[in-house]
């Protein structure tokens, strides 16, 4: 089996790397293309890939085309494709907002997968949400489920509306959880605290409540609740949280990215 992966930046080159592990695959079995000379001497260095710049050098060998390129490159890169592909081929496609039917449109294939990854994926902590076309057969889901866990975890999802929603979620997410990050450290510095005493106040705090909320059943409204006590100092917090509407307002931003990932896809690739 070969995979092509198209476009070398942070996420192709994450899912490259994790797939270069795969027990699926031998040595220089993935193929990567980019049209930037640094980035494909930097490629040419890495003994686990063979670099390309021509798509016609090695879209016909490929068995899956792991398409990573930005969502307004889609058409010229599905155009592009079209005439070398060929039946029985699989796309796998991590671009916001691009539909399924579309792909199958610009490119002439009818195998596709659309995956929605996100950044802890480049620390093998990653979340992909991935639902493929009918035509996708069982054998290659468990081999398409098995080389998207190179990265961390991924699971499927049965139809494209949730890999919408799933970008607003988990692909989008972890930019909250920074944002949370960010407000806890510049309060953290206001108290009195080091730059560096508040990065590993807040950075372990998150990573503590993470890991009590994976290994029980316990809610996150649970949790809240062992941890507050009446007229202690965290219902404080959460009751000026409340007052000030934020839970509300992380929901509005989830929908929003929801939301654009939907236009994107109207945006950005016309059929």
């Amino acid at each position: 089996m070969k995979i092509l992966v198209i476009g070398a930046g942070n996420m192709g080159l994450t899912y490259a790397e994790g797939m270069s592990k795969s027990k699926l695959l031998k040595k220089r079995n993935i193929m990567v293309l980019d049209t930037s000379e640094e980035k494909l001497e930097e490629l040419r260095e890495n003994p686990q890939f063979d670099a390309f710049d021509d798509l016609k050098n090695c879209a016909p060998q490929a068995d899956i085309i792991f398409i990573a390129v930005k969502p307004y490159h889609a058409e010229g890169v599905f155009k592009k494709l079209n005439p070398l592909v060929k039946p029985g081929q699989i796309i796998i496609s991590i671009m916001a907002g691009v539909t399924i039917d579309t792909i199958q449109h610009l490119t002439g294939l009818t195998k596709i997968v659309r995956a929605m990854p996100n950044l802890p994926a480049s620390i093998g902590r990653g979340l992909t949400s991935f639902v493929a076309s009918n035509e996708v057969t069982r054998i290659e889901l468990l081999t398409i489920e098995s080389l998207l866990d190179t990265t961390g975890k991924s699971i499927q999802v049965s139809n494209e509306n949730f890999i919408d929603a799933s970008t607003g979620i988990s692909g989008s997410g972890p930019a909250y959880v920074f944002y949370f990050m960010q407000s806890m450290m510049e309060a953290a510095l206001k108290m009195g605290f080091t730059p560096n005493v508040s990065k590993v106040l807040v950075a372990q705090t998150f990573t503590g409540a993470i890991e009590l909320f994976n290994q029980n059943e316990l809610s996150p409204n649970s949790w809240m609740d062992k941890v507050a006590s009446k007229g202690g100092t965290t219902r404080a917090a959460l009751d000026s949280m409340e007052n000030n509407n934020v839970g509300e307002l992380i929901k509005e931003a989830a929908f929003a990215a929801f939301e654009r990932a939907v236009e994107l896809g109207k945006e950005k690739v016309h059929v």
